[in-house]
């Protein structure tokens, strides 16, 4: 088995915190390699061999082992469980746009950063809920890819976009000093972020039991030092202290990292069928999952 160390990806948002002590307190030996784009970014980075492991979002998993007519064996597998409580995605538009609620977006332009990423997921999870897709056979938006958070506000301001999604704390600053404007906002109806890691590092790889049990002991640390997570949220990222301290009254991680909860994967797999995301012929729940709570997977 190869020594080298694991290449984890992960997006440098407050969520980040509890990885950040896992390496500062607890001796992660992993190298970790920040994508601001987020989870469909990884997906493509994990396909390619430049990282081992991905930090990202539930919804951006599920969708990209979900497509109908995927290549090879998908890239990745689901192995682990990082956060416990469902995203909140606030949804905003140009700060003077006329755009003031969530039934002005029916056959407007949504921002994502990129296709498969929960940006795109949510918004057709926003117009599954929304009666958008069953009223017409034509899509409920037109999708606009921009790759990045400063590339959606400008785009939403300069009506390349009429909308995007993002979480919520990471947009309010930009409410908050007039860039953007907020016009709703959405629950992921499943818990939030997944651990993957890519095919051919299955359970058993020493360097995946390490990670695990250093992140949890990363989770245990983030819980019991609330002061230090703010001041290392409000120092090193893009939040206010009062933001911060805001945030993680709502936020819950896992207690035990390792292995997939199969009935969380199988729901959000039914709701982005549902909101057309993927069709029936992709991966089942229980071919996305690698390591699986409660059970060995072989």
């Amino acid at each position: 088995m190869s020594a080298e160390k694991l290449k984890i990806g992960y997006v440098p948002e407050h969520f980040s915190t509890p990885l950040y002590f896992a390496e500062k307190h607890f001796g992660l030996d992993a190298e970790l390699i920040p994508f601001p784009s987020g989870t469909g970014h990884m997906i493509t980075s994990l396909r390619a061999g430049e990282i081992d492991v991905g930090v990202g979002l539930t919804e951006g998993w599920v969708a990209g082992l979900g497509k109908e007519g995927l290549e090879g064996d998908g890239g990745y597998r689901i192995v682990g469980t990082y956060v416990e409580t469902p995203l909140c995605w606030a949804i905003s538009t140009g700060a003077n746009r006329e755009i003031n609620g969530i039934a002005d977006l029916k056959d407007s332009k949504i921002g994502v950063s990129r296709i498969g990423s929960g940006s795109y997921v949510m918004g057709f999870v926003l117009a599954d809920q929304q009666g958008w897709l069953s009223s017409s056979s034509s899509p409920p938006f037109e999708v606009i890819p921009l790759q990045s958070f400063d590339k959606l506000r400008a785009a939403v301001n300069d009506s390349t976009a009429d909308f995007f999604m993002w979480e919520h704390f990471t947009s309010k600053k930009y409410y908050d000093n007039g860039e953007i404007k907020k016009v709703g906002e959405i629950y992921t109806p499943w818990s939030s972020w997944k651990i993957v890691a890519k095919t051919g590092i299955g359970e058993g790889d020493q360097r995946l039991e390490e990670m695990f049990e250093k992140i949890d002991r990363g989770v245990r640390y983030f819980g019991d030092k609330k002061e230090e997570s703010v001041r290392y949220i409000s120092g090193k990222l893009d939040y206010s202290a009062a933001d911060a301290r805001e945030w993680l009254k709502t936020v819950e991680f896992a207690k035990s990292t390792k292995g997939v909860d199969v009935s969380v994967i199988e729901k959000t797999r039914e709701v982005l069928r549902k909101a057309g995301v993927i069709g029936e012929g992709g991966m089942k729940a229980e071919e996305m999952i690698g390591s699986q709570k409660g059970a060995q997977v072989p």
